[in-house]
């Protein structure tokens, strides 16, 4: 990958995308931005793989958000070009067709909240700072923030945190359900991995057909909701897996899923 600013390594069905930029806290810039859309692209269409950890390298930061030294050089035009191209890529990675987990191992602000935001799950490390900084830039959260947040945390919470730009730590992060999980640094990508590990012992196509329906039913009256769940339950009845499923709940074993 070009200047090898975003590592991909295979553990099994887990795939861990690490953001390789530490000298500047795994800021994004274009290159790490179409580094990480052509990874993403090309893991939708890879049945094998089960569930995507992205992390940050180094033991400071999981994302900075934007590489600020970058944006001083772009013009108006190449903003809104940045600006559309990571939206894009957070939504993308929000409705990939597999579980993402967010290992936040560090530093996350700005545009690395809202990485972690465009994740299924979030872990962070005792050492994580969050946050939507940008109005203290005088810009707004420009990559799914002002969305995402409130579904999470509430409107309340997220206007308060956007309006003052303020940081929260872990705890605090985990106390107002920004984050699933904490725990210390040196466990945290064990700890996603126990996450992973556990979701692939699960059917892939049930997987698949839950996030469509949460994605897609929150986004919804609850009557069309819960017709997007059973249409999303009536693709999982044909496949070989629900079959595999109830001969191994009988014959007391584990079952063994092929996503067919």
């Amino acid at each position: 990958m070009s200047d090898n600013v975003l590592l991909a390594e295979e553990r099994g069905s887990v795939v861990i995308l690490t953001l390789n930029r530490p000298e500047v806290m795994n800021a994004f810039n274009f290159i790490l931005l179409h580094e990480l859309k052509e990874k993403i692209e090309e893991l939708r269409f890879r049945p094998d793989v089960r569930v995507v950890i992205i992390i940050g390298a180094g033991q400071k930061a999981f994302c900075a958000g934007a590489d600020l030294k970058e944006r001083i050089t772009l013009s108006d035009v190449q903003v809104k070009e940045f600006i559309f191209t990571i939206r894009n890529l957070f939504t993308s990675i929000e409705y990939l067709n597999k579980p993402v987990i967010a290992a936040v191992n560090g530093v996350a602000l700005g545009g690395g909240t809202e990485l972690a935001l465009a994740g299924d799950i979030r872990i962070a490390s005792l050492n994580a700072t969050m946050g939507l900084t940008e109005t203290r830039l005088a810009i707004i959260p420009g990559a799914g923030g002002t969305q995402r947040l409130p579904r999470l945390v509430g409107r309340g919470k997220a206007k308060e945190l956007i309006f003052t730009g303020k940081r929260v730590g872990a705890e605090e992060a985990l106390q107002i359900g920004l984050v699933n999980q904490i725990c210390e640094q040196d466990v945290l990508l064990d700890k996603c991995m126990e996450m992973a590990q556990l979701i692939c012992e699960t059917g892939p196509i049930a997987i698949e057909q839950a996030k469509y329906a949460i994605n897609f039913g929150l986004e919804t009256d609850l009557t069309t909701g819960l017709a997007i769940e059973s249409n999303a339950y009536w693709v999982t009845i044909p496949t070989e897996d629900r079959l595999e499923g109830i001969a191994a709940f009988r014959e007391k074993r584990k079952p063994v899923y092929k996503g067919k």
